[in-house]
């Protein structure tokens, strides 16, 4: 089969691949029929090289068809429509029995101390062959699948894999008040959902980029907006618009790919150029993520308030400014999202007035063979990329 493979540092191929196979009496196999890329899916391209080998197949956010079940599948039958979940979670353990998908006990990567495994996403997360290909193995078929009608486009369902209970998460953990206010710096894919989710529900959001096409485009759904590169005191504004207090929740659905940090942009592409053997632990350990954004939802969260991290971040030795966050009293929630823990709330909303805007999300519909050329582009922001789709 055809399939995407990370092959270097921002160096992707589409390149022939064994076909999956049924391994375990509960695993499926699903022919793809549309498969995203994801702003994380960009971590793979530069910084966490380390962790990656030549032919790794990469991609999380896939649905299709069906084509096989192994013998001990009862829950969905070939032919069936199907979406898979990033994480690769069993159903039956006491993480996901409470609802903690993303730290499933049974695919734990106990080599690096990280949760769940991940479809497409590095040794740190299970080395699981992605869903930018033809076809995907899945694991826990009578749980993980998450089956969805015949008729409407792929789109209307899709960014149930990552994209909506990824944003979803992130408003619910942001927790705001009847009548409060948000803040979401960052208008990628996450934070245009979150924004459009939390607006959907009557809540007050300012979003906060500085790529035209993003901000115009959340605009045009009558949400406030502010261009990063028109304010030198992003604070002071905000702050003048929430009645002098700040908002009540931040969302920060930009993680380390914030701009504002050359040393740290540079200290991950050295990282990224260095041997395996020295650069993964120097990642995983003395990291330096860019925390420009999280600095500014610290900065910009009201006393008492809370922020939601969606944004990925990356080494865990970077510092954080502990004694701001106590003496603002600030709650922080985040974490990997529970795919199948939302699925359920989120599903009402894909109906056919279609309220989150679901069927007009992506910017770009492309073939799978043009990916090596999407991921540059969209690393770079150009075209006015911000939501792609590849159909193998």
């Amino acid at each position: 089969m055809k399939a995407l493979t990370w092959q270097g540092v921002s160096d992707v191929a589409v390149d022939d691949v064994p076909d999956p196979s049924i391994v375990d009496p509960t695993d499926i196999i699903v022919r793809i029929t549309t498969t995203g890329l994801c702003g994380s899916d960009l971590h793979l391209y530069t910084v966490l090289a380390p962790f990656l080998d030549p032919g790794d197949v990469l991609g999380h956010e896939p649905m299709g068809i069906v084509e096989a079940v192994g013998p001990a599948v009862t829950e969905v039958s070939v032919g069936d429509r199907v979406v898979i979940p990033f994480n690769v979670a069993c159903g039956d353990c006491w993480m996901c029995g409470h609802g903690l998908h993303s730290q499933c006990e049974t695919t734990q990567v106990h080599e690096y101390g990280t949760g769940a495994s991940l479809f497409g996403y590095t040794k740190l997360y299970g080395q699981v062959p992605g869903g930018q290909a033809e076809f995907l193995r899945v694991p826990f078929g009578n749980f993980l699948p998450i089956k969805v009608p015949e008729g409407p486009p792929d789109d209307r369902f899709v960014f149930l894999s990552d994209v909506l209970p990824t944003a979803w998460q992130a408003v619910e953990y942001a927790d705001v008040p009847d009548g409060g206010s948000l803040v979401v710096l960052g208008l990628g894919p996450i934070g245009d959902m979150a924004a459009r989710i939390a607006h959907h529900r009557g809540q007050r959001v300012i979003g906060v980029d500085l790529v035209p096409e993003r901000l115009t485009r959340v605009r045009a759904l009558g949400i406030e907006t502010l261009d990063l590169t028109e304010h030198d005191d992003l604070s002071g504004v905000i702050r003048e618009m929430t009645g002098g207090r700040g908002p009540d929740a931040v969302v920060d659905a930009v993680g380390m790919e914030a701009h504002g940090s050359p040393a740290a942009g540079i200290a991950h592409k050295l990282t990224g150029l260095l041997p395996d053997r020295v650069a993964a632990p120097l990642m995983q350990n003395a990291g330096v993520s860019k925390l420009a954004a999280l600095y500014s939802a610290i900065d910009i969260v009201r006393r008492g308030g809370t922020i939601s991290l969606s944004g990925v971040y990356g080494g865990s030795a970077d510092p954080l400014p502990t004694l701001q966050l106590f003496d603002k009293q600030i709650q922080v929630r985040q974490g990997q999202a529970n795919v199948k823990q939302w699925v359920d709330d989120i599903m009402p909303l894909l109906s056919d007035g279609d309220p989150l805007g679901v069927d007009g999300f992506a910017t770009h519909h492309l073939p799978l063979s043009e990916a090596p050329r999407a991921y540059e582009q969209f690393q770079k922001k150009e075209d006015g990329m911000i939501k792609v789709v590849f159909h193998p």
